[in-house]
């Protein structure tokens, strides 16, 4: 849908469950997801099979209720954990697959991108932000003053959109290709994105709309400062020293640069610099050849 990956050997369910089980952040998000929604299943199993009354304010299940976050103060006072258990806790197949769908494509264009660590980090700070964001709208606007003590958010969707939108700050020119829309720059789909966010509120799941803008504004914020930080560390302010080691005679050949000398070679660094850049933006880090690879590494540290 938004990435081609080389074909793997192997049938399907093979490849599905090595990529489940995988050692790497978008995997263990997706294993994480994956044994909440195991978790609600069986006990609605266990409620069917038994006939028990399962049903707890909002219309909710109880594991479902003690890991959904409550918009009301009081009730996020006595379920403090809410804030991240929410974020891994669907209800509903479909909810879980759309949502792990939309990860799995975001988290494939984010590792092209940036570090595997930084998922993490995108996922939960971004899910914490779409959190904030349900919690103070339902606190402040009095249209959902009626509803506050029976409200709650649940999903990944904002922590999701925490993970695209960090791939549009960082490098908003980057392309996909979309069924029956060819291909399309991530900043115009994450554009249409907000919109629909936008013109939802006021119609049908307004919670859900109002944490997604919060994961996207936080994503975009953190995409920029890793993209800023990230070009930083290439045009240093001043060169470090670092103390020897050990004792070393000095090269008689050794002769210093010359300030223009200087200057001439971080220009020309930084022109390849920006040329790579804007090569992974359009194309992805595989789209780099070895030489350019060895470069960035060497330049990125």
């Amino acid at each position: 849908m938004f990435y081609q990956q080389a074909p793997q050997q192997g049938g399907f369910v093979n490849r599905f469950f090595r990529f489940l089980f995988a050692n790497d952040s978008l995997s263990r998000l997706i294993l994480i997801n994956a044994v909440f929604l195991l978790l609600v299943g069986i006990n609605d199993l266990y409620v069917f099979l038994y006939q028990l009354a399962d049903v707890w304010p909002g219309g909710l299940p109880a594991i479902v209720y003690f890991s959904a976050l409550p918009a009301n103060f009081e009730q996020l006072a006595a379920r403090p954990w809410t804030p991240i258990t929410s974020m891994f806790v669907h209800q509903g197949f479909f909810h879980f697959f759309f949502n792990m769908l939309m990860l799995y494509f975001s988290g494939l264009i984010f590792k092209s991108l940036l570090r595997d660590r930084n998922l993490w980090i995108t996922y939960i700070a971004g899910g914490l932000a779409g959190a904030l964001f349900f919690v103070a709208a339902y606190n402040i606007f009095p249209v959902f003053a009626p509803v506050l003590p029976i409200s709650f958010a649940i999903g990944a969707s904002a922590a999701v959109m925490a993970v695209l939108f960090a791939s549009v700050a960082y490098a908003p020119d980057y392309s996909i290709r979309l069924f029956l829309f060819g291909s399309i720059q991530l900043k115009f789909l994450a554009l249409a994105f907000v919109l629909i966010d936008l013109l939802s509120i006021s119609t049908q799941n307004p919670g859900g709309h109002i944490a997604h803008l919060g994961g996207a504004l936080f994503g975009l914020t953190y995409g920029f400062l890793l993209r800023r930080k990230f070009r930083f560390k290439l045009n240093p302010m001043r060169v470090r020293k670092r103390k020897p080691t050990m004792k070393t005679k000095p090269n008689a050949g050794f002769k210093p640069e010359t300030d223009d000398e200087y200057r001439l070679r971080r220009a020309n660094e930084q022109k390849s610099i920006d040329f790579i850049l804007d090569k992974i933006s359009k194309g992805g880090y595989d789209s780099l050849t070895k030489d350019e690879k060895e470069f960035l590494f060497k330049h990125g540290k």
